[in-house]
């Protein structure tokens, strides 16, 4: 017998999975496999063996061999590979349809057993809703209960388009969430560069205008580049932002770096305005900075040196830096120590520092997460793919931390996030 429980559930809910009716120290071999974005199937399978009573129990057993090797409820999920090269990305196509995943159990005598679940990124009547207003451009998520609810702006980071899984996922929490485009997405630029703070500014007007927040409450959320725009929004329009949640950030401004504008500057193009002027970014004629990584120099394991050569001209990096001191609202960090992409780890604790400096009134919290790297995500999905080429320049790079580190830091930067939201909001 394979028992799953529960069979239906959000993405980040942990599931209790059993096999039984084993025999006592029987090998079983348990394999899952999920359909994600474009069809594709991702594929795990790993071989336990049966306690005393015939019993295997993720909860509490390690395989003793496949595609993990620890004691994990959810190790079959995290541990997924895709059997298609050319699908890499972990979630759905559409958001508001579950990831089925079907898993087997058949021990070396040929006998079988099957069942499925399913993780939602929406629970029922979470409703969705694209926002093409005031020359915005992103997609609405609205709990089932009625408001006012704490508002969540959701910004992705360097491969652009709409957060859409993470926005449906706080809506799902009482949430109501604004998962906001602003390149590479439906009539925007292609590029990250120059993109006005403008923008931004009238999405949080616009937040604030249309969805009567319950105490005025407007939470900033951005991973990587959106991390850095997460604090950088935080600093210039205090008045707007109730509080920065700013997954694996940057301490300054960059160039547009991987998503840049070929013909506006590449790599060292401005990637921030304000007024019409370019704000000053680390890549700006620096005079330390002796490889380059998204000109197609072939990269090493970490990314992350040339961040480090580029603030040597310490010049260059105060005058990039964001003011984090000028944010008046609690701030979340969430980095990992084994960041392979940018230091994350290293940029959080600059902005903790600069706000302690400061003696910063509102919470400061800041989630350090070991053996994990650049891509901490929602929990229970795939973290195997920690090479890849970036999605606008295609220039490869390596994302760090391991398998499990980064499984454990998307669980635990999850529920830290939704503690922090609990702690500040009361909700």
């Amino acid at each position: 017998m394979l028992s799953i429980t529960p069979v239906d559930g959000l993405i980040d809910a942990p599931r209790r999975i059993v096999v039984s009716g084993l025999v006592p120290d029987e090998l079983v071999v348990l394999s899952a496999r999920t359909r994600r974005t474009g069809g594709a199937f991702w594929d795990s399978q790993a071989t336990f063996m049966a306690d005393a009573q015939g019993v295997v129990e993720l909860t509490r057993d390690a395989p003793v061999g496949g595609d993990y090797a620890e004691v994990s409820s959810m190790g079959l999920l995290w541990g997924q590979h895709p059997s298609d090269a050319a699908g890499l990305e972990v979630f759905a196509d559409d958001v508001m349809q579950p990831l089925t995943t079907s898993l087997t159990a058949e021990t070396v005598n040929g006998r079988r057993a099957e069942g499925e679940f399913v993780q939602r990124f929406a629970a029922q009547g979470v409703a969705r809703r694209e926002i093409r207003d005031d020359g915005l451009v992103g997609t609405l998520f609205t709990p089932v209960e009625p408001g006012p609810h704490p508002v969540v702006m959701v910004l992705n980071g360097s491969s652009g388009g709409i957060n859409e899984a993470r926005g449906a996922l706080f809506a799902s929490h009482g949430y109501q969430a604004f998962a906001l485009g602003y390149f590479k997405a439906p009539g925007l630029s292609p590029y990250i560069t120059e993109t006005p703070l403008e923008y931004f500014e009238t999405g949080l007007h616009w937040v604030r205008r249309e969805l009567q927040p319950r105490d005025n409450f407007v939470a900033v959320s951005g991973q990587s580049r959106g991390g850095e725009l997460a604090l950088l929004l935080g600093a210039t329009f205090p008045d707007l932002v109730s509080a920065v949640i700013a997954y694996v950030p940057g301490a300054m401004v960059h160039g547009a770096q991987g998503a840049g504008d070929p013909a506006r500057g590449g790599w060292q193009g401005a990637t921030w305005t304000r007024g019409g002027v370019a704000l000053p970014h680390l890549w700006q004629n620096n005079s330390a900075v002796h490889w380059h990584p998204w000109a197609g120099d072939a990269p090493p394991s970490r990314h992350h040196s040339v961040f480090f050569e580029g603030m040597k001209d310490r010049a260059l990096a105060d005058r990039a830096r964001i003011p984090v001191e000028q944010i008046a609202a609690p701030v979340l960090l969430i980095s990992g120590r084994d960041d392979r992409a940018w230091p994350s780890s290293l940029y959080s604790r600059m902005v903790v520092s600069a706000l302690h400096r400061q003696k910063h009134p509102f919470l400061v919290r800041h989630l350090d997460f070991d053996d994990a790297g650049h891509a901490i995500n929602l929990p229970f999905v795939p973290t195997t793919q920690l090479s890849r080429a970036h999605p606008v320049s295609n220039v490869p790079f390596t994302t760090g931390g391991t398998p499990s580190g980064n499984a454990r830091a998307d669980l635990g930067s999850w529920r830290g996030v939704l503690a922090f939201l609990h702690e500040i909001t009361g909700r």
